[in-house]
């Protein structure tokens, strides 16, 4: 069968949730519609579309967990839940136009840079097509990671992933493992405790657990913020400007966090008055080492008698017995893993193939790199939305979002003045620069001396996830394209493309 007809289009983004649907809106309001988004699924949310789990909600409060360009008065709580959270994402996708450019079940295979055409080569599932430019919004949040656990292949039950959850299988009456405490486990426990017949908790190391402020948002407000905008913005600002006064105490004064410490502590003993359980559930390490967890509801499901906490991991599974690190066992009828997602090894970066002939994961062996968290060296006009070093323990990434949007309208705007058929690339010394003084920032963090594995590290223990510092800070340094950080590519005629050193900075003609 002949190969499909090769489409071409200016921008390819890859992805649909915050990242994605806020790079295809950006685009548009740089006055570019040449682009697609290309979304494996068949729907638009990302994570929000994939994360429907019982109990699933947002730990950031709703008015700052959205777009600043996209507000929406009628939230209905502090802390929205999932549906809520992916009804406004489809919201967005219709109010800015975006469903003529979105190519549903058309998951990206590979990429390809192509040398002297100066562009990007995709393989997809509803067929090829080549871009000036890509930008990866598929998130850190979108591949489960699932562990390699001796036997499981010989559980005769279910078992399940929180981020696949199967909602026709019924857990009433069952004996249910959940495996891991994290962001989803105390969301899913207080959720099913109820329902279950027994319910046994392998924690391998407990969260710091701290209430959660939520409440109904009242219709007087909701008709407030709808009439009075200004409202609604200083709601917005007063959430991050509180955050924002927070992040000297995650990234240079980490002991300060020893009174936050405490009202954890006390969280904790108001809902479980056993104190071997409280034991088991103190952690050992400075709060914030992992990210804070916040629930009113899963302390009190864990001190209820059909609940069973199993201090260590799962080590193994022999038929329907679970057998803990600890030597413990336990007989379920599904296993639920909370175990999260493949973060510092990002499963797109197997699949994009640079000017190098290297794929993004070998060049990231090492650990993830990207100036300004958004161009890796050796991949010119490849952009990422949340890459390395994004990430954030106590605000919103949509702050984030926002701010790489913004480089990559500047990035668009420097391609157009510059002229032609053009690439950038970032140059590896500006990589090298920008990652050596976000390491030695890192370095304080009590994200890195607080005594914990976590998440934010990769298999070499460093930190390439968390960014170390205020939103603000993010987007001052993000703001616009510094030209000297990347070589320019031009395709001479008749010769493959040649790299040029980068002049002062193009400006756009006012």
């Amino acid at each position: 069968m002949a190969e499909r007809e090769r489409r071409h289009v200016r921008v390819a983004v890859i992805g649909s949730g915050f990242g994605g649907l806020g790079a295809a809106v950006r685009l548009r309001r740089e006055g570019i519609t040449d682009f697609v988004i290309l979304e494996r699924a068949g729907a638009v949310g990302g994570t929000w579309r994939d994360n429907n789990y019982p109990g699933c909600a947002c730990d950031v409060p709703s008015h700052l967990y959205s777009f600043s360009f996209a507000p929406n008065p009628e939230w209905p709580r502090n802390f929205s839940g999932q549906p809520h959270i992916r009804a406004y994402l489809e919201r967005v996708a219709d109010t800015f136009g975006l469903r003529p450019h979105l190519r549903l079940n058309s998951e990206v295979r590979s990429l390809r840079w192509d040398t002297e055409a100066l562009h990007w080569e995709l393989a997809t599932a509803g067929g090829p097509l080549t871009a000036d430019v890509v930008v990866s919004a598929t998130g850190p949040l979108s591949d489960p990671k699932v562990p390699d656990v001796p036997g499981l292949d010989t559980f005769p039950g279910k078992v399940s992933h929180s981020a696949r959850w199967d909602h026709d299988y019924d857990l009433r009456g069952k004996g249910v493992a959940m495996i891991g405490t994290g962001a989803s486990a105390i969301q899913i426990v207080p959720a099913i405790q109820p329902d279950v017949e027994r319910l046994t908790l392998f924690q391998r190391t407990p969260p710091w657990v701290l209430p959660r402020a939520d409440r109904r948002i009242s219709a007087a407000e909701r008709w407030l913020h709808t009439k009075v905008p200004a409202t609604r913005a200083a709601r917005r600002g007063l959430l991050w400007g509180l955050r924002e006064l927070q992040v000297s105490a995650f990234t240079k004064r980490p002991n300060e966090l020893g009174l936050v410490e405490l009202l954890a502590r006390n969280h904790m003993k108001k809902a479980v008055k056993d104190p071997a359980l409280r034991a088991v559930l103190t952690p050992d390490y400075r709060i914030g080492c992992k990210r804070i967890l916040l629930s009113n509801t899963y302390y009190p499901a864990l001190a209820q008698p059909n609940v069973d906490v199993v201090a260590a991991g799962l080590k193994e599974v022999r038929g329907s017995t679970l057998v803990g690190a600890d030597g413990s066992e336990v007989e379920a009828d599904a296993i639920v893993f909370g175990t999260g997602f493949h973060v510092t090894d990002l499963p797109i970066a197997q699949r994009v193939t640079g000017a190098r002939g290297t794929t993004l994961a070998e060049e990231w062996k090492g650990g993830m790199e990207a100036l300004r968290g958004t161009s890796a060296a050796g991949f010119p006009n490849f952009l990422t939305v949340i890459g390395p070093n994004t990430g954030l323990g106590n605000s919103s990434m949509i702050l984030m979002i926002e701010a790489q949007l913004n480089y990559l309208a500047d990035f668009m705007r420097q391609l157009d003045v510059l002229g032609g058929k053009i690439a950038l690339d970032a140059r590896p010394s500006a990589v090298q620069q920008w990652n050596h003084t976000l390491q030695q920032r890192m370095a304080r963090t009590v994200w890195n001396t607080g005594g914990c594995n976590s998440w934010y590290l990769d298999a070499n223990g460093r930190n390439t996830t968390v960014w170390p510092g205020t939103t603000g800070e993010f987007k001052k340094v993000t703001r616009q394209v510094d030209l000297a950080e990347y070589e320019v590519l031009r395709p001479p005629s008749g010769r493959r493309g040649e790299r040029t050193a980068a002049g002062p900075r193009a400006e756009v003609a006012a």
